[in-house]
């Protein structure tokens, strides 16, 4: 039948409808290139835009109407020249008068002053990310101040800020709903007192790993809209710090307080008696004791839909309870928890609870019968962690391609009781989209077939230390698993070219990690890096067969490669400088023990990629055998060196 006529019916709102279903990316590139008419929908459609060079961004979003979020965080020079030139020409640019959502996470080149220049040019801007900023601080704090209709900012190690430049955007941004100040390390009590009084709207908040006390809390808890709080890693909090929440914060939702090793369990029973409408409990390594008084104080959360104790000791009790009581309960973390037995998980799973995430990493005590109980409870489990689980056997995997068919997430890393037959009763589970099977040293390229077969929507796959998986089954993956962007061979000594070769066949693939595979050399990586046009992260890190030839070849048609590990590798001066000199969107780069480049080698590779590069590592020898020069020019660019 032609197809002329049958376009000719679908008019452009039932267009537009058609293309809102379609969420993939590599899908909608799909959909556009059918014809004019709809790469026309889909210009017309995209609210959202990733930029990776730009001096492209006037010009792509004068044919994208309808963009309001923007995306530069992939972008390696942006600074505040670029910044100049795109909105400071005394003309207004169209996208900045609609603009509502700016990314610039990582955009180390970028000051105050270029800061300021974007934020003054989006007067409806209502969120932007300058997380992974390192130098951003007080000025550059200053520069946010002036967005007066911000409601989302997130601040994650800007490490220069201070309560100075938090007291700026409490006064000038005092509309903020959403503000995370993670490992800001400089902002004190003073600070998120003087954000308490003056962002009254705000609803989240994230102060992990700050130096705070328990008089942050007590100014927090006079938060009347505040529901989500993070406070992950503060290590100074003590139990008042909880009860001023349990007194305060009458809309407190969920509440992370993982890794705050001077609380104690009763503290948070007293929190949960004053909030019984929580949704949402973090306490990931907190607690070394979980007493009944405690476990008894869960009955009043009704209405709890996540419950995460990881490392905390367990009883069979507390699955009673959460069983009787909580029955919206949908995600429980029990990782590396003590007491976690098969009787424990079958009261936990069974009579209403229909858990879709369940993390049991290293529940060593775990046993096939456990793993049945959740299959025959809990049908609509979405993701199953069982690291560690050593009991785990293929009656296990039987059991889950039998009953959960809805499965998109399991980890069995470590498990040594996986075997080829199980992979054959998991390939049942046909909506898999991750699957971890590092450490398994009984499966073969013969049960990697079998997930290939029936698996077709992975996209994440870990292999890591599988000795028994080679090349034939990295052939099934490569025809089974087209939809796959990350991949782990590392240590997988059976691997050679012939295997990375069919990696090119797939077309997604952005994170691959092949450390150590030392029958893989240049022709192998020339053939992954000339069709894998989307790879964005690689670690080569001890193949030291891969010569220059590979090198080169990386250099030339990787360009999307924002990350790289050539650590141990046997690349050369010239090699080093064409891939740091090429790769014109590397970030981070680990160039560790490079044996044959020289000191003069890795000078010219560093200046060469010094504008873009964000993050390196370096052996700590190089620090005295580098000129001062370089250093200096990478640190005043924003690059972190890290030596090793």
């Amino acid at each position: 039948m032609d197809s002329a006529p049958l376009l000719s019916v679908l008019n452009e709102d039932l267009l537009i409808r058609i293309l809102s279903f379609i969420s993939h990316d590599p899908d909608r590139k799909a959909f556009r290139l059918v014809c004019k008419t709809f790469l026309r929908v889909d210009s017309f459609h995209r609210t959202h835009l990733r930029i990776l060079r730009p001096e492209f961004i006037n010009t792509l979003l004068s044919k994208f109407p309808r963009i309001y979020s923007l995306d530069l965080s992939a972008c390696p020079q942006i600074d505040d020249g670029a910044v100049a030139m795109l909105v400071g020409n005394g003309l207004l640019p169209d996208w900045c008068r609609r603009l509502k959502r700016l990314v610039l996470s990582r955009s180390t080149g970028l000051k105050s002053a270029g800061l300021e220049m974007l934020i003054r040019s989006c007067p409806l801007l209502e969120a932007i990310d300058v997380s992974y900023c390192w130098s951003f601080g007080d000025r550059e704090a200053a520069a946010l101040s002036f967005g007066g209709s911000l409601r989302d900012v997130k601040m994650d190690r800007c490490l220069g800020l201070t309560d100075v430049g938090l007291a700026k955007i409490a006064i000038g941004c005092q509309c903020l709903e959403k503000l995370c100040l993670k490992w800001c390390i400089e902002i004190t009590d003073l600070g998120i007192d003087l954000l308490s009084k003056k962002c009254r709207e705000l609803k989240e908040l994230d102060i992990s790993y700050l130096k705070v006390t328990s008089m942050s809390l007590r100014s927090v808890s006079s938060m009347e809209k505040l529901e989500h709080l993070a406070m992950v890693g503060c290590g100074i909090v003590d139990d008042e710090g909880l009860h001023y929440l349990g007194k305060g914060c009458p809309s407190l939702q969920a509440l992370d307080v993982s890794r705050c090793d001077r609380l104690s369990s009763s503290a948070l029973a007293f929190l949960i008696n004053g909030h019984p409408s929580m949704l949402q409990i973090y306490a990931n390594h907190c607690f070394h004791e979980f007493p009944t008084k405690v476990v008894q104080g869960l009955k009043d959360l009704k209405n709890l839909k996540t419950l995460i104790l990881d490392g905390a000791p367990v009883s069979e009790s507390l699955f009673k309870i959460i069983n009787f009581n909580c029955k919206y309960l949908i995600e429980i973390g029990l990782g590396k928890c003590k007491g976690v037995t098969d009787k424990g998980i079958f009261q936990l799973v069974s009579g209403g609870v229909n858990l879709n995430i369940l993390n049991l990493t290293c529940c060593s005590e775990l046993t096939d019968d456990a793993i049945s109980a959740i299959a025959d409870s809990c049908r609509s489990v979405l993701c199953l962690k069982l690291e560690c689980c050593n009991s785990v056997t293929e009656k296990s995997l039987y059991l889950l391609g039998l009953h959960c068919s809805f499965l998109e997430e399991l980890d069995l890393t470590d498990c040594f009781g996986v075997n080829d037959k199980g992979l054959y009763y998991l390939s049942k589970c046909t909506k898999l989209v991750c699957l971890k099977l590092g450490l398994c040293a009984n499966i073969t390229d013969k049960g990697l077939y079998y997930v290939a077969r029936n698996c077709s929507e992975i996209r994440e796959l870990d292999l890591y230390r599988c000795k028994g998986i080679g090349d034939d089954g990295l052939y099934a993956v490569s025809n089974g698993c087209k939809r796959l962007q990350k991949l782990n061979l590392s240590y997988c000594s059976e691997i050679t070219d012939r295997g990375i070769e069919c990696l090119g066949h797939l077309p997604e693939l952005s994170d691959l990690e092949m450390r150590s595979l030392l029958n893989v050399t240049g022709t192998g990586l020339t053939a992954l890096a000339t069709r894998c046009k989307r790879l964005a992260e690689l670690d080569l890190k001890d193949c030291a067969n891969i010569d220059d030839s590979g090198f080169m070849a990386l250099a030339y048609c990787s360009r999307n490669l924002q990350q790289i590990n050539l650590s141990h590798c046997s690349i050369s001066d010239v090699g080093l400088c064409m891939v740091m000199g090429n790769l014109t969107r590397l970030q981070d780069a680990k160039l560790v023990n490079l044996y044959n480049v020289s000191t003069n080698g890795f000078e010219v590779a560093l200046r060469a990629s010094c504008v873009r590069l964000k993050k390196v590592k370096l052996i700590a020898s190089m620090r005295l055998q580098l000129t001062p020069d370089i250093v200096q020019t990478l640190r005043a660019r924003g690059c972190r060196i890290r030596w090793d």
